[in-house]
């Protein structure tokens, strides 16, 4: 059984930082049309962390197709993730940090991440519930917490300080 440990912010984010901003310029290059945003919880001063970078690449549904096919140059596919017409993940474990890409069609079902971490960075009865939540699976198992992190996330959306993102 995989087990979750999480770590504060501060030890991570000025790396993560930097790492998106090589990631970001790597992608970039590839798709000059693409919203690159960094997300996850090293994106958010102050957080708990598992210590990994999160960014997400939104594109127009007409690019999807050629993004999936220049991401999958560049970084290995996540296959245990969801895989939809309009979302794709890939990782680098090898990255320092630890690498997760979501791929995301703009405005699709999954074009969700940015708005948690715009939700999250402005509410701190979010951001304190949520790495509550963190450190209540501290050492549990990874699935049990990826669960709760969804009921979490689930919830949120629900809030309207996460609706008024949405069109």
């Amino acid at each position: 059984m995989e087990k979750v440990n999480f770590f504060t912010s501060e030890l991570f984010h000025e790396n993560a930082e930097k790492t998106f901003l090589i990631h970001e310029n790597k992608i970039k290059k590839l798709l000059p049309e693409a919203d690159i945003q960094h997300v996850g919880s090293s994106a958010i001063p102050d957080s708990v962390t598992k210590g990994d970078l999160d960014i997400q690449v939104r594109v127009s549904a007409e690019q999807f197709s050629k993004a999936v096919e220049l991401l999958s140059n560049l970084y290995e596919r996540n296959d245990e993730s969801v895989k939809t017409d309009t979302f794709r993940a890939f990782k680098d474990d090898t990255s320092n940090p630890p690498l997760g890409i979501q791929l995301t069609v703009i405005d699709s079902e999954f074009d969700f991440f940015w708005k948690f971490r715009e939700v999250l960075l402005a509410n701190n009865k979010y951001r304190d519930a949520y790495d509550k939540l963190k450190k209540e699976y501290e050492a549990k198992s990874m699935d049990d917490y990826r669960e709760a992190k969804d009921i979490f996330f689930q919830r949120l959306m629900e809030t309207p300080e996460f609706k008024k993102y949405d069109k």
